[in-house]
């Protein structure tokens, strides 16, 4: 991949969050982090680490329906053997999520019979759920609630504020608004965050980020490409090729490149170019 502009995002807000999940870590047994399965690595903020301590970890790989099903499964093998309890799942259509509460008793087993064995029979586990923004956190509370207590949305940012959503009387979640780093140190990761949305289209070059997501895909998923866009090859500028394709022009009989851009990143977070994956666990 090969997007040359240079990604920085850090609104006011996210550290706002940073300092809200540093004093509320303590109030927690356990911190769930949901992930894109797509981009599981890039998708993990690294400050997260320092910012939950030593708490019992759950990865949610989450939009695991958009993912590659051969790389989820590695990626989930690759967090378990570092010890993370590690859930599948797709929270929009409710996937895997029924799963999550058995995992967490079990994640959390030696803390429940400790407190089974000081008569503490009823406390209810509380759990911190954390992530960036866009990777599904409010769906996933919200599958996990039966309904629509936190703003749901595909953009970036919709959660704002702390609230604690009540699941049943043995867990109560916190959720927490998304967190970026304040540094992109690795661009490659930035750009991956950019393909799918968990970025702002109005910070990057979207042409320039297309034209990057396409030669990706031109080299691992070339058969996706060119099945869903009706191309006789890949040869040349993808967004050029896409907006010959579907009749895209302006006038003077230019392809434009800028409405097929858009169109090859929309359709690729939506999934209607198929199952795709953007990076792999080291072997």
């Amino acid at each position: 991949m090969s997007y040359q502009g240079n990604i920085q995002w850090f609104p006011g807000h996210m550290t706002k969050t940073k300092r809200m999940i540093e004093a509320d870590i303590k109030l927690v047994d356990a911190v769930v982090e949901i992930v894109d399965s797509r981009i599981p690595e890039s998708s993990r903020n690294p400050i997260l680490n320092d910012l939950t301590k030593d708490k019992p970890r759950i990865i949610i790989l989450n939009k695991c329906d958009y993912a590659d099903s051969v790389l989820t499964d590695r990626w989930r093998d690759h967090y378990r053997k570092q010890g993370y309890g590690v859930l599948c799942c797709d929270c929009r259509s409710g996937k895997g999520v029924k799963d999550f509460v058995p995992m967490l008793k079990k994640q959390l087993g030696d803390l429940l019979e400790k407190r089974r064995a000081k008569g503490m029979i009823g406390k209810a586990l509380r759990i911190m759920v954390v992530g960036i923004p866009n990777v599904g956190k409010s769906s996933f509370i919200n599958r996990m609630a039966n309904s629509r207590k936190t703003a749901v949305g595909d953009r970036p940012g919709v959660t704002r504020g702390k609230q604690w959503v009540t699941i049943d009387k043995e867990v109560e979640l916190l959720d927490t608004p998304g967190i970026l780093w304040p540094k992109f140190d690795d661009q490659s990761a930035a750009e991956k965050l950019a393909f799918t949305g968990a970025i702002k289209d109005d910070v990057v070059d979207v042409e320039s980020l297309a034209e990057s997501l396409g030669e990706y895909l031109k080299e691992h998923y070339p058969d996706r490409l060119t099945e869903r866009y009706k191309l006789p090859d890949t040869e040349g500028r993808i967004t050029e090729l896409i907006a010959k394709s579907r009749g895209m022009m302006i006038s003077g009989g230019e392809p434009d490149t800028e409405r097929a851009a858009a169109t090859l990143l929309d359709e690729y977070r939506s999934g209607k170019i198929g199952k795709i994956t953007l990076e792999a666990p080291p072997m």
